[in-house]
């Protein structure tokens, strides 16, 4: 196995004896998939390409599951300084890391572009202006090789990422968490999906990283509140629940964000805090923050399972609940979610942590499957262009709505989690 890092660009990759292999360690517990090695057999090789934020990723996968060599160049530290993804500033950083970032990945992986069957890239949604370099970057190699194109989702690849670390099969109910996205449908096929509801305004990722700390001089942050939380009394403060009088699968932060900011603000006056000073208080807060943002996720995605089996969509003897995105990285989410899935006989599963944050490996696996699938595999690039805004699936949130299905009390589900 081969680690490399160089500043925050991370390099992984193994290959063995000619047949490529997966290391458990690396991949932080993938499970074991048989590739077909031998000289009849030539496996199928995707580079995948991510650019849809503040990440350049890149990958390759084979069609047997196995990573063979990725990269990834973290723009995070940057954009923590300005309290915000500057788009232009994205861009520039994509531009000057991409044609690294897939060199090295390919370079671990030991695989040339010539041996690659196709290129995948996100292509939708994201930030404009980064979905740009790396589709530019995509079409420039798939023209140079003449190798196939396939555009990608983004969040269809994360969705779809729990196929390459786990055995699922189709349908599954798949809860997508993260800063850009919070959405909550049925995975019917690989291009195939029903939106049960979504984020109306902002994403639980965002509204956690712009939760501001003391005298509104920086953002806390999400990996903050949770580990301010842990050690902090929920119970002293109490934030309204979103959407109380809507009986359906969206969500809504921007208004909880805004109150709890006025809250954060006007504790700020009574303490009469100064810059750099924190609040007796932060702990509390962030205790409440991180319980009312579970609770209005765990209520959304009770109901999505509700009106899965009532309509037949999932079977109660098979059902699966699915859960990535960054945010699902967060315990007290996560062990909120896993106490809702076993209170309602449903199984439940989450892509290791690196995998539920953007990444090269899921856009070379959705590759693979859409390649499997003989699905938008493309061998002309003529009049592609890049989508920021995309919906995912078909849009059945009406009918959601249209059931009004009440969701009992969430007591006992919180017992077990806490």
């Amino acid at each position: 196995m081969n680690i490399k890092q160089t500043g925050s660009l991370v390099v992984l990759g193994l290959r063995l004896g000619g047949c490529f292999k997966k290391s458990a360690a690396r991949l932080g517990g993938l499970r074991s998939r048989s590739a077909h090695c031998g000289k009849l057999h030539r496996p199928k090789l995707v580079l995948g390409i991510e650019t849809s934020c503040d990440d350049t990723a890149a990958a390759v996968v084979d069609e047997a599951g196995n990573v063979l060599g990725e990269a990834l160049q973290c723009q995070r530290e940057v954009h923590l300084k300005t309290g915000g993804i500057i788009p232009h500033v994205a861009q520039q950083l994509h531009r000057e890391n991409i044609e690294q970032v897939v060199k090295e990945a390919l370079s671990v992986s030991g695989v040339s572009v010539n041996e690659l069957t196709a290129i995948a890239t996100t292509v939708k949604p994201g930030l404009a202006l980064s979905l740009e370099v790396g589709l530019d970057y995509s079409l420039k190699l798939v023209n140079k090789y003449q190798k196939p194109f396939i555009p990608i989702h983004h969040m269809e690849a994360h969705a779809l990422t729990i196929r390459l670390t786990n055995q699922v099969e189709f349908p599954f109910l798949v809860l997508l968490l993260s800063g850009g996205h919070c959405i909550l449908a049925v995975a019917q096929g690989v291009s195939d999906f029903l939106l049960l509801g979504q984020s109306i305004d902002i994403a639980p990722g965002d509204m956690l990283d712009k939760v501001i700390t003391p005298n509104a001089t920086a953002w806390l942050g999400g990996k903050a509140i949770e580990h301010l939380a842990q050690t902090g009394n929920r119970q002293q403060y109490t934030f309204s629940l979103p959407m109380q009088r809507y009986r359906n699968c969206d969500f809504s932060f921007s208004g909880l964000q805004n109150l709890i900011n006025n809250t954060i603000i006007q504790k700020e006056k009574e303490e009469g805090i100064q810059e750099g000073e924190l609040l007796s208080c932060v702990k509390d807060i962030a205790a409440a923050v991180q319980h009312v943002v579970a609770i209005h996720i765990i209520q959304r995605t009770y109901r999505a399972m509700l009106f899965c089996i009532k309509n037949g969509i999932l079977s109660p003897k098979h059902a699966t609940l699915v859960v990535s995105g960054g945010v699902a990285s967060n315990q007290y989410i996560r062990k909120g979610l896993q106490a809702l899935a076993n209170a309602n006989s449903f199984a439940f599963l989450s892509p290791p942590p690196r995998l539920c944050t953007d990444n090269g490996v899921m856009i070379a696996w959705n590759g693979i499957e859409r390649l499997r699938a003989g699905l938008g595999v493309l061998n002309s690039t003529e009049g592609i262009r890049f989508e920021p805004k995309a919906p995912l699936g078909t849009d059945i949130s009406n009918q959601v709505e249209e059931d009004s299905i009440k969701v009992p009390k969430l007591r006992k589900i919180l017992q077990l989690a806490s």
